[in-house]
């Protein structure tokens, strides 16, 4: 494993440069994380009745419940071949594995790249920026056709053939997740599908997490809900990513062949707040690397979001105001550095 490249400016990887040390109140606090609740596993396979015939009533019944209460799941017998995600691990432990005058010109803080590798920042006082003790590699992705024409030529053909493969995968899981989240609300199967239509803005994430020397005075991914509509995580056999559940953070565990299911903002609005959008973060450790794959599913710009009119009523009341998700991206981008709050820019007065 090569030398974390972000963090080449360190004389020793010893001790962290200041660069990356955090504010004391945005630390990480590691001590007090709790591994005695979790977010759910729901098995895929689950065909167990519950007296209505319906073979996959349960399946999401235990979703509805997991958006209800955690906004994060996490599925096993999903059906994706594991050589398949093998495959695509490999390759992305590859990528970050190239020498830094290979990827060099990747990097990049133009957010209208389709191509780029970069790193997270948070603001802090004094206006300074508090690196992420992380690289990140993101481009688009499609369900149904290959990217690798569309990869700079330094990333190679490896790992264009792996995600292609693997994106194909994802797009058939999404289909079926967005289905039992719409039976879940109460809808029309195939509802949210409908509403994110034929173009849906699709972006990947690879994340590398080198060995930091003090885990606890850094962040490999800041706190931070999800944007988009769904996110689909693949990660190495390293914990990491933590989640926020009654004020408290909560270890996600590593289990094998398993994706990490997580509801964005937009899936927040559209169920009227129903399910959840929950902060989450990803924490370092001392002495392995960590990686994963973030798939993001969401609208186009074009694409007009507010509450479902069928969960709308005297009860329940519209929690969010329409808008075009433009618009939610522009909110997005302006609070950058932040520990944002996109959607509640959105919320109607109660």
């Amino acid at each position: 494993m090569k030398t974390f490249q972000l963090a080449n400016e360190s004389s020793s990887l010893l001790s962290l440069s200041p660069k990356f040390i955090l504010p004391e109140d945005e630390r990480p606090q590691l001590s007090e994380v709790t591994s005695l609740d979790s977010i759910p596993i729901i098995d895929l396979s689950d065909h167990s009745y519950d007296g209505n015939n319906h073979s996959s009533s349960l399946v999401v019944q235990k979703i509805s419940q997991a958006c209800e209460e955690y906004g994060f799941f996490q599925i096993v017998n999903h059906g994706i071949p594991e050589q398949v995600c093998n495959k695509m691990m490999t390759a992305i432990t590859d990528i970050f594995n190239l020498p830094p005058e290979q990827t060099g010109q990747l990097y990049t803080t133009d957010h209208t790249k389709n191509t780029k590798l970069y790193n997270y920042y948070l603001n802090v006082e004094g206006g300074e920026k508090v690196k992420m003790w992380s690289e990140c590699f993101s481009h688009y992705w499609y369900p149904i056709e290959d990217i690798i024409h569309l990869l700079p030529q330094e990333i190679g053909t490896q790992y264009g053939e792996a995600f292609s493969e693997y994106a194909r995968e994802i797009g058939s899981l999404v289909r079926r997740l967005l289905g039992l989240l719409s039976i879940g609300l109460g809808i029309e199967e195939d509802f949210l599908l409908k509403i994110f239509g034929d173009q849906p803005r699709l972006r990947a994430q690879a994340n590398f997490y080198p060995p930091c020397p003090d885990p606890e005075l850094t962040l490999g991914l800041p706190v931070h809900t999800d944007f988009n509509a769904l996110t689909i995580v693949l990660q190495s056999q390293v914990s990491g990513l933590q989640v926020i559940k009654d004020g408290k953070w909560i270890a996600v565990p590593v289990i094998p062949n398993a994706f990490v299911i997580n509801l964005g903002d937009q899936i927040q609005v559209l169920s009227n707040g129903r399910f959840k959008s929950v902060h989450h973060r990803a924490v370092t450790n001392k002495l392995s690397p960590r990686v994963s794959m973030a798939m993001f599913y969401g609208p186009n710009v074009d694409t007009t979001i507010g509450p479902i009119q069928d969960l709308i009523d005297e009860e329940h009341p519209p929690r969010y105001r329409n808008y075009r998700f433009s618009e939610f991206l522009e909110e997005f981008f302006k609070q950058e550095g932040t520990r944002r709050m996109v959607k509640e820019v959105f919320e109607l007065p109660c």
